[in-house]
C-alpha cells in the first residue's frame, strides 16, 4: 500500500466513531461498513473473499467484486482487511437529511444483522445494508445515480429514434407528395 494511502486510511480511522459509515473507493463503486470500533466494521459481504480487498472484475456490473451472489453475509472485520488497496472514508452526508440512529444503536443493528441474508443490487447491498442501520431506511445513492443515468440514456434513446427521422426524413413525405401530386395530372 502506499504510503500517502495508508496515512490517509489512518487519518480516517482515527477520526471514525462507533455508528460511523465509512465508505471504500473501490473505482468503479464503492463498498460500504458500519464502524463498529476499536478498528472492526461491520458490513454485508459476499462470500468467498468479498468486501476484504478491492479485487474487482468489472467485467459483471450485477455483482459484489466481480462475483455473481444470491447470498451475503453480514460480517465483522479488520477495517484494514477491507480496507485494502482503496481510500476508505467517512460518509455520514445524509445526516443533512435523515435523521441517525444514535452510535450505539447503530452498531446494535448492525450486530443484529450478522449472518447469511439475502443480497440485491438494486434493493439490498452493502450500502443499503449501512443506510439502514444508521438511518432505518435502505438507500443507495450508487444505484439511484446508475438508474438516473440508465432512464436518461432510455429516454434520450426514444427521443432520437422519434426526432431523428423526422429531421432527416425518411424519405416516404417526398414520395406521398409526389403521389398526390400525380393524382391530379
Amino acid at each position: 500500500m502506499a504510503v500517502a494511502l495508508q496515512k490517509h486510511n489512518a487519518t480516517t480511522l482515527e477520526e471514525l466513531h462507533p455508528g460511523d459509515l465509512v465508505e471504500f473507493d473501490r473505482g468503479m463503486y464503492s463498498h460500504w461498513a458500519v464502524y463498529k470500533g476499536k478498528g472492526r466494521i461491520i458490513h454485508l459481504a459476499g462470500d468467498e473473499n468479498d468486501g476484504l480487498n478491492a479485487n474487482l472484475n468489472s467485467g459483471n456490473i450485477f455483482t459484489i467484486c466481480g462475483r455473481r451472489f444470491n447470498k451475503a453475509f453480514v460480517r465483522e472485520d479488520d477495517f484494514w482487511e477491507v480496507t485494502g488497496d482503496s481510500k476508505a472514508y467517512k460518509n455520514n452526508k445524509r445526516d443533512q437529511k435523515m435523521t441517525p440512529r444514535d452510535g450505539k444503536e447503530i452498531v446494535k443493528k448492525a450486530m443484529e444483522m450478522i449472518g447469511e441474508i439475502g443480497y440485491n443490487l438494486l434493493w439490498g447491498n452493502c450500502e443499503h445494508f449501512a443506510k439502514f442501520c444508521r438511518y432505518g431506511k435502505s438507500k443507495s445513492d450508487q444505484v439511484d445515480s446508475f438508474l438516473t443515468m440508465a432512464s436518461v440514456g432510455v429516454a434520450l434513446a426514444a427521443v432520437a429514434g422519434y426526432v431523428l427521422p423526422k429531421l432527416l426524413g425518411s424519405g416516404e413525405e417526398e414520395k406521398e407528395k409526389k403521389k398526390k401530386e400525380s393524382a391530379y395530372q
